[in-house]
């Protein structure tokens, strides 16, 4: 078995904040969605081989320990993390992994993400 894909929850209407923030921040590309399952909303997006959801879920409630992991170079993390900090958005460093550059943040709905690269 591999990994297809991770799904993340946010609310209803999400689609444009998860845009700016997975795409224009992070620097995801947008995947279209089947159209079978446009109309449950939610958008999602590459990464390599594996995709990212972002996926509608009533009542919300965001997932504050759960994260996804996602894989960036030396160069690449620290661009991440100037622009989530310009944007306004919380970069949390974490140096508790050995040989492991890492900071957490959240996206625009609660949800904890964790960026890491080496050192």
């Amino acid at each position: 078995m591999i990994l297809d894909h991770v799904q993340i929850a946010a609310p209803r209407g999400c689609e444009d904040e998860a845009r700016l923030f997975y795409g224009e921040l992070l620097g995801l590309d947008e995947v279209a969605k089947p159209e079978p399952m446009r109309a449950s909303g939610g958008v999602w997006f590459a990464l390599g081989d594996q995709q990212l959801h972002i996926g509608i879920e009533e009542p919300f409630a965001p997932a504050r320990k759960a994260h996804p992991g996602l894989r960036a170079d030396r160069v690449r993390l620290d661009a991440i993390a100037a622009r989530l900090a310009d944007a306004g958005a919380r970069v949390d460093w974490d140096d508790r992994y050995p040989g492991v550059r890492r900071f957490y943040t959240a996206d625009p709905f609660g949800n904890r993400i964790e960026i890491l690269g080496g050192e």
